[in-house]
């Protein structure tokens, strides 16, 4: 098994070739689930995506820049 490339920073620039088929995507995940079923799909594709990035100082950035702004007890 190889280690996974070092990046030393989250990406934030625009990286997706076709960011509306993401999108859609995204929603047809969506489809037709309650609101606890969406949020279960939901962290299994953070979880995934975490695995896949595998670099817990990228992690923990993308996660204090998804928090940055959320209102408290929302």
């Amino acid at each position: 098994m190889t280690s996974p490339p070092v990046c030393a920073h989250l990406r934030t620039d625009a990286r997706l070739i076709d960011p509306d088929a993401f999108y859609e995507a995204l929603i047809e995940m969506h489809r037709d689930l309650s609101d606890e079923t969406s949020a279960i799909v939901n962290a299994r594709l953070i979880l995934l995506l975490a695995n896949h990035i595998g670099d817990i100082a990228v992690l923990r950035e993308a996660m204090a820049l998804a928090r940055q702004d959320a209102p408290a007890g929302a």
